[in-house]
Order: structure tokens, then sequence, then C-alpha cells
């Protein structure tokens, strides 16, 4: 099976008896497999190990599913307060269905709004959908997907490529992964749509090297929809034809920015490129590309089947649609939350993850990956979404949120990820290359207690320099670590530089 989220209760078994609930258990070991076998037998479920029953489920582009009825005793789904909060609309199926098994995605409605973008809709059709979903791109840019898919469209070369990113490489983070894992079907699903919309006749899906499972999962998936007729020449009977391939990076954090995943497809060295020229206007081997996360592709046959007004009705202003969200770090309950975007931090923190660990006091979280900002308790009714995060000096990025508690030294949590930033620039230009070496030595020097008001006056300076002048968008959005805990923390700093004096 895939995975529902909730990884705090790992391992996750699922038991689904006929005309009975699909029924998780939660925290099972080897020990428990001679006690699980025996209750199925007698056609029960062992209680104390049963986390939650589902009675039925919408999976959105199908029909419900009715799993049965029965073991009232046993929380239903939405009782957990883990879930009640959440709105699955990426991880629909995740935890359903076998992501190893094409027949049981389409019995979930997989594939349907394929056939209906092939043979309903024109593909200026589909783009207007998307357009009026409001879609953005869910790899942290927040740029709106329809209008990107009309800018590829638009290029008159009789060569278009569509890219998949795969290279989730924030520290913590694991979206994507569990979405390949659990669902390969509905990212190729969404693929095909995207290609037939902008004229792409071949695709690439880009992903780590570090995700084992998920590639083996995703080449199946390429495989049996190859043998059902969905992949190669003339799918379901139209002038549309697809080829997919995996090519898998090495893990540089850097060929997350587009134009460096580009080159590393190529061959090159995973480097940033200077834009213009766009990849919608000449990316992948010069032709016009289009490059999309792995999420902002979940959620295309959602907006096709069910249409774009019904997915813009969710979440909130200019930020529509659902976002999966990591949570880690010092929580209650760690794990994959999906909510509606605009959701407050305090949401997330408190409702879902249940505060900090042992009821300690929390202290910030960091979102966006490496590169966000860390955003004291005082904000947690701020909305997560695009707007909202970077005018308290974060960002979206790809939806890790890393919960600190009243222990952690904002100081060094923000050395932490500068040394991450620093380790991972391509080194191509000169203010991410040469800014962050310095800012980590600064930070250094202040962690020893050796830092003066200099010193600060030369970070801030330097953040300045590296977010306007650096080539691509890890060096641009590299500095808000420090520049987030100097406006929230600058007590903690304070405190070093006091040391430093005596």
């Amino acid at each position: 099976m895939g995975c529902i989220g909730y990884c705090r209760e790992e391992p996750l078994v699922n038991i689904h008896l006929p005309g009975k609930p699909l029924i998780i258990l939660h925290r099972v070991t080897e020990k428990d497999a001679e006690e699980i076998v025996r209750a199925v037998a007698a056609g029960e479920v062992p209680r104390k190990l049963s986390l939650c029953r589902i009675n039925d489920w919408d999976p959105l582009v199908g029909e419900k599913l009715l799993f049965g009825e029965g073991f009232q005793d046993v929380p239903a789904y939405a009782e957990i307060p883990y879930f009640a909060p959440q709105r699955k609309v990426v991880l629909r199926d995740a935890g359903l269905i076998n992501p190893e098994d094409i027949d049981e995605y389409i019995a979930v409605g997989g594939y349907s709004a394929l056939y209906k973008a092939l043979t309903r809709m024109s593909p200026d059709d589909v783009i207007e959908e998307v357009k009026a979903s409001g879609l953005r791109g869910r790899g942290g840019a927040g740029f709106p997907t329809g209008l990107k898919w009309g800018f590829t469209k638009k290029e008159k070369s009789s060569t278009k490529y569509i890219i998949c990113n795969a290279d989730e490489g924030d520290p913590g983070a694991y979206m994507n992964r569990n979405e390949m894992e659990s669902d390969p079907h509905m990212i190729l699903e969404g693929m095909l749509i995207g290609a037939y919309a902008i004229g792409a006749r071949e695709g690439v899906l880009y992903i780590r090297a570090e995700y084992p499972l998920a590639i083996q999962r995703l080449e199946k998936a390429i495989g049996q929809a190859r043998d059902y007729g969905l992949l190669g020449e003339n799918i379901f009977g139209a002038d549309f034809s697809f080829t997919l391939t995996i090519a898998e990076g090495a893990g540089a954090f850097v060929c997350g920015e587009e134009t460096a995943l580009i080159a590393s497809i190529e061959g090159e060295t995973g480097r940033p490129r200077p834009r213009p020229p766009f990849p919608a206007q000449k990316g992948l081997w010069g032709m016009p590309t289009n490059i999309n996360n792995v999420e902002t592709w979940t959620n295309i046959p959602v907006i096709i089947n069910r249409g774009g007004a019904w997915f813009s009705k969710i979440g909130g202003e200019r930020n529509s649609g659902t976002k999966v969200f990591s949570l880690v770090g010092e929580v209650d309950r760690v794990g994959l939350a999906e909510v509606p975007l605009s959701t407050p931090i305090r949401t997330m923190v408190y409702d879902i993850g249940n505060g900090g660990i042992e009821g300690k006091a929390i202290k910030a979280v960091q979102t966006g990956g490496p590169s966000g900002g860390c955003i004291p308790a005082s904000l947690f009714d701020t909305p997560m979404d695009y707007e909202h995060l970077t005018a308290v000096g974060s960002i979206m990025g790809s939806g890790g949120v890393v919960v600190m508690d009243a222990g952690t030294s904002m100081v060094d949590t923000a050395r932490f990820f500068i040394g991450f930033t620093n380790e991972e620039s391509c080194g191509k230009c000169v203010p991410c290359r040469e800014g962050l070496k310095h800012m980590l030595m600064i930070l250094d020097k202040t962690l020893a207690g050796k830092a003066t008001e200099t010193d600060m006056q030369t970070l801030e300076e330097l953040s300045g320099v590296i977010k306007n002048a650096s080539l691509c968008g890890l060096g641009q959005t590299a500095p808000n670590p420090v520049l987030s805990t100097l406006r929230y923390f600058r007590d903690e700093y304070n405190t070093l530089l006091k040391k430093a004096r005596k």
C-alpha cells in the first residue's frame, strides 16, 4: 500500500474484510502478526491495534468507494485529531489503493480525466480549465500553472517537452516521495494531460536517485500504462502520442531550479542558466519545455474531472487548492498533512501536530526548506500561502514545516541552514558562492562568542546583496533564515554579542 501520512503511527497496516469498513492498524510489529491473522480468520480486527475505520471514501475523480459498515467501536477516520482538519485532494488515493496495480487506479476513476481531455476537450479548453482553477506551481515559486502552459503552447516549434521535477531536496521534506510511492499513475495522468494541452510528444520524469522505491513504482507504472495503450501512439484513438522516460539525478539541491535541472538531464553539470530565454522558449535540448513539480501534476486529473471552478473554491484568495506539508521537528505528531491553502500555521502545529513533544512550548517554525524563514509563535495565525508567508519573511517552498521548541537556539538554526545552502551552492555566481561562505564564517564567529555589532551589520548587508544579486532561487532565498532570526530573535544574537564583550 501507499501511506496515509500519519508517520508517527507507523508501521501502518490496512485490513478490509468483505462488507466491513477499511480498518487501519498502527504501530504494528512482527509480534502482532499472529494476533492479526487470528482476528481476521474470525471476521474481526485486533482492537488495540486499530487506529481508525473508513466506511466510505471520495476519490474525487470516480464514484465514491463504499467499504462497508460495522466495527463502530473503532474511531472513524474524521474523528482522529490528526486527520480532522485535513482535506485530501493530492493524497486522495494514498494508502487506499495498491500503487503497483493500474487496475486499482482505474477502478477509482484513474485515466478518466485523460479520456475526457482527449475526446471532449481541445488543448485550449484544457489550458483554460487549469487557468480557471487558479492552480499555482507547487514547487515553491507559485507561478500560475495555466499561464505557464500557455506560454509553451504558443511556441511554434514542432518539438516540445514536458518535465516533472521530482528532485525533492529540502531536509525533512518527503511530500513528493510519498506521492510517487503511493499513487504514481496520478502523476503520469497529469503529465499526459499537460502534454496534450501544450503539444508535447515526449516527457521526462527527473527524480533523485535516493528515492529507489519511487523510481521502481514509477517504472512499473510507465510499463503498465504502455501495455494498456495509455502511453505510445494514438492514445484513446486520438491524434495524440506521448512517451515518458525517467532521468535519475545525483541529489544536488540546486537541480530543483528549472534550468539547472535541464542541464543535468542533458548530461552537463547542474548549474542554473541566465534567463531569458525561459524554458518555455528554449529549454531541454533547446526546445520549448514546460516544467512542473510532482504535486502540481497530481492536481491536474482532479481539475479536469471536477472542473476549475470546483477547485478554485478550496483554499484562500489567489491560493486555491490544497497543499501537502511535511510536519517534522520538535512536534508531537509528525507526518504528512494536506490542508487547504491559507490554513493558519497554528492549525498545522497544534490541531494536527498536537504541539510540542511532551507538552514543551513551541518557539518557532521554519517553512519552505533551508531557504525559508523562521516564524515565531506570536505569528502562528499567519495563513500558510504564498503571499502571507513571504510577508513575514519566509516562503512556501515545496512544503516543509520544521517545528522548533523553546530549547532551540535560533542562531544555531540559522547557521545550520546557511551551512546547507553554502554546501549545495553550485558556485556559478559570486554573490551566492562567496557571500554564503562569509555569512557562515560570521555565524560561526557569533556562536563562538567572538562576534561584534559590526559583524551583525555585515551579516545583514551580505544578506541583501546575496538576495538581490544571485543568479537563481537558491541564492536569492538562502539568506532568509538569517534575516528572519535577526528580525524576530535578535535577543539571542545580542546575548552572544554580550558574551563576546566580556
